[in-house]
């Protein structure tokens, strides 16, 4: 009878009934399989990976269900800013990221997480105006002002995107993107308004290939999207508005209710690793946050002025913050923006 009950405690133990699993959810194709898979081999870990398509989604799940089970999630700056305000994120135990020392420290302690006690950087990159200059001169573009030019009528794409959108007509107008005045986000609805004839599409995730296809000769771009698009299309060329534009950063937190908290941290610990980071931003071609990745990166990305702008340039650059409930203003005049009102 003893045996027979040491034999089922055996087969009940955790690590009898399989492997641990980490679930993983993440933003789509923005981590390469081959480092899932080192993971799981170094680890033993099985990772279950999903991925979301926007902030939104992430928010909505877990804010609606917050016991789904997930481990490790990459929100952007202001959606931590947000989770972690909620009580949506667990603080990070920094004894247990001893590769959290490579990372650049001009990127952390954002206001959005200071000293970075619920994320950790992943990748991060700028928005700004793409042209192709087979059509447009780079000359005649170097503002957001500029794409109101009443000769790009039906030529802009713009991201289907509230904040960024209104962004651009905030920067013309000279305020913060994260502008809480009332009449100043009037003000900018008013331009979004009148730049309504100039605009041909909204993207969610397909801009890279509009461009290349020159299916658009002009609007909104990704620095990291856009550096890829060359490789293909040598005529696009990415600028950096001289009024300013959005920096942006996804990171790594763990959600409060994650039932893995151990695995999670080895994950976010593994991710900041400088040869795995090195495949993070290779694969995805957006900047890394790892300052000892750099020198591991390909010359055409290290070189490259459209991934790594100087540092006059990023002076330029303003990260999204959570407005809080000022956001109800704005998606307000969205809303009236996407009807014609």
């Amino acid at each position: 009878m003893r045996l027979l009950l040491l034999v089922f405690m055996f087969l009940m133990a955790p690590n009898a009934v399989g492997k641990q699993v980490l679930n993983v959810y993440n933003w789509a194709d923005y981590m390469p399989q081959s480092v899932i898979k080192k993971f799981e081999t170094e680890t033993g870990i099985q990772i279950n990976y999903t991925e979301y398509d926007s902030n939104e989604t992430l928010y909505a799940k877990l804010k609606t269900t917050p016991k789904l089970g997930y481990d490790v999630i990459f929100p952007s700056s202001y959606y931590v800013q947000r989770m972690s305000k909620e009580n949506m994120l667990l603080a990070l135990d920094r004894t247990k990221l001893s590769n959290f020392k490579y990372l650049n420290a001009a990127l952390l302690n954002q206001s959005f997480d200071p000293n970075n006690r619920f994320s950790v950087p992943y990748l991060w990159g700028t928005m700004g105006i793409v042209i192709n200059k087979k059509f447009i001169s780079p000359a005649q573009v170097t503002s957001f002002r500029d794409l109101w030019n009443p000769r790009f009528k039906n030529q802009l794409l713009l991201f289907d995107d509230m904040r960024e959108v209104f962004a651009i007509a905030l920067l013309k107008l000279g305020y913060s993107i994260n502008d809480t005045n009332k009449e100043h986000i009037h003000q900018a609805y008013l331009q979004l308004k009148t730049l309504w004839p100039n605009i041909k599409l909204f993207s969610v995730e397909a801009e890279q290939n509009i461009y290349i296809d020159e299916d658009a000769y002009i609007g909104l771009g990704l620095n990291g999207d856009i550096f890829n698009a060359t490789s293909e299309n040598p005529n696009l060329v990415y600028i950096y508005p001289k009024e300013g534009f959005e920096l942006w950063m996804d990171c790594i937190a763990i959600p409060n209710n994650a039932p893995h908290i151990d695995a999670a941290l080895a994950f976010v610990n593994f991710l900041m690793r400088p040869e795995i980071a090195k495949e993070i931003a290779v694969a995805t071609g957006f900047s890394t946050p790892n300052k000892a990745t750099v020198p591991l990166l390909p010359a055409a990305m290290r070189m490259s002025p459209i991934l790594n702008p100087d540092t006059k340039t990023l002076q330029r650059g303003e990260f999204l913050v959570d407005l809080g409930d000022i956001n109800a203003v704005y998606e307000d005049y969205w809303n009236r923006l996407k009807i014609g009102d």
